[in-house]
């Protein structure tokens, strides 16, 4: 794999996926034009029995619509999950999708870049799908037209940045915007500095002396600008590396800008191509899987909450077990919804159960999906095995 913005992309369009499918590759290729973020899901392994081939593509919108097949419903939720945490991390995965049971995988070493998922639904087959998300470019505000706002307009690109250069014009600040520049040199930059500030944008900076820029901040203060707020202001904006002349002002901003951008303060806006909602996800209480909670999930009403199904099969055995075959009314001595916890390393909803792995960490409990991200989540945290 190369590295590189543009990895396991073609060299079209930035942000069309390659993928086989003439209709699908469309389809991507209007998700890039709208800015949707989306996932390629393509199956690179298929073991039988199973309804998947390798070669199967599908994509996955931020709303969880899957258009394609990579295998049924029950691997539809997997990978409805795990694309949307590739969505939020912005990094491919490799998702394997195994019925084997979970004392069979429990000494496996976690393999980066990869995850496991027990899917007892499964016939007996296995498949591995790549998911491959891609996001927006992050979308950069510069105010002025002069020689430094030039050359940030024309370096962004190469540095995969929307610049968006309005000239003298106001701001355009939108949400889930990475930044704000004003270089404006006295035109319009309280309202531009005011917009970007306002908009809690990951980074805002004024091209100015250190002298100019505080007498700027201090007519924002005197205007009722938060403190908390004005602190967010750099200025001279860009990185230290002794700039002079106007496109080494520009590098040093773009380097600054990068470095947000991989920051903690900025998340690409997971813009999905309709007006739904990002998709919840609950935990099937008799397999164990993480499913989509939605209206069009398999689901009954238990206890005045609503346990949702991967598959008719649990959730007839659910109704049998816990409200009587047919029941619509809950019998009685019978447990509700299970209780469930996030795992933190991979994201998965997990039963929070004695059999799930877990452990105890600063006084609460923990659990996993697996040994494996048990065993990450220690050594992240230094918790001593065991």
């Amino acid at each position: 794999m190369q590295p590189g913005p543009h990895v396991g992309r073609d060299a079209g369009q930035r942000g069309a996926a390659a993928v086989r499918n003439p209709a699908l590759a469309r389809r991507a290729e209007e998700l890039a034009a709208q800015g949707a973020a989306y996932v390629t899901a393509t199956v690179v392994r298929a073991q039988r029995p199973t309804s998947a081939h390798a070669g199967d593509v599908a994509l996955v919108t931020s709303d969880g619509t899957i258009q394609g097949f990579v295998g049924g419903i029950c691997a539809e939720h997997s990978v409805r999950l795990f694309s949307w945490t590739a969505m939020q991390t912005g990094e491919p995965v490799l998702l394997k999708i195994l019925p084997t049971a979970p004392e069979d995988v429990k000494d496996q070493p976690t393999e980066e870049g990869a995850v496991t998922v027990l899917n007892t639904c499964l016939s007996g087959g296995a498949i591995e799908v790549f998911l491959e998300p891609t996001l927006p470019t992050p979308r950069v505000n510069v105010v002025g037209s002069k020689p430094i706002a030039a050359h940030i307009e024309r370096l962004g690109p190469e540095f995969d940045l929307d610049i968006v250069a309005v000239g003298d014009a106001p701001a355009d600040v939108r949400e889930g915007d990475l930044g704000l520049i004003v270089a404006a040199h006295g035109k319009g930059e309280l309202e531009a500095l005011r917009a970007g500030l306002e908009a809690g944008l990951p980074y805002v900076g004024l091209v100015a002396s250190p002298k100019r820029g505080a007498a700027i901040v201090a007519e924002l203060r005197t205007a009722g600008m938060p403190e908390e707020q004005l602190q967010r202001v750099e200025c001279p904006a860009g990185l230290d590396i002794n700039a002079k002349m106007p496109p080494e002002v520009a590098l040093s901003i773009i380097a600054r800008l990068i470095e947000r951008r991989h920051s903690k303060d900025y998340s690409p806006p997971l813009r999905a191509p309709s007006d739904q909602e990002a998709p919840t996800f609950a935990v099937d209480p008799i397999c164990g899987m993480t499913v989509t909670a939605d209206a069009n999930a398999l689901q009954v009403r238990h206890d005045g909450e609503t346990i949702y199904f991967c598959a008719p099969g649990c959730k007839k055995t659910y109704e049998r077990e816990h409200m009587g075959a047919g029941a619509s009314e809950p019998a009685a001595g019978k447990a509700s919804k299970p209780k469930t916890a996030v795992d933190p390393i991979c994201g998965m909803t997990v039963l929070a159960t004695d059999d799930t792995p877990h452990l105890e960490h600063h006084g609460e409990t923990v659990y996993f999906c697996c040994d494996g991200c048990k065993a990450k989540f220690e050594e992240q945290h230094a918790v001593p095995a065991g």
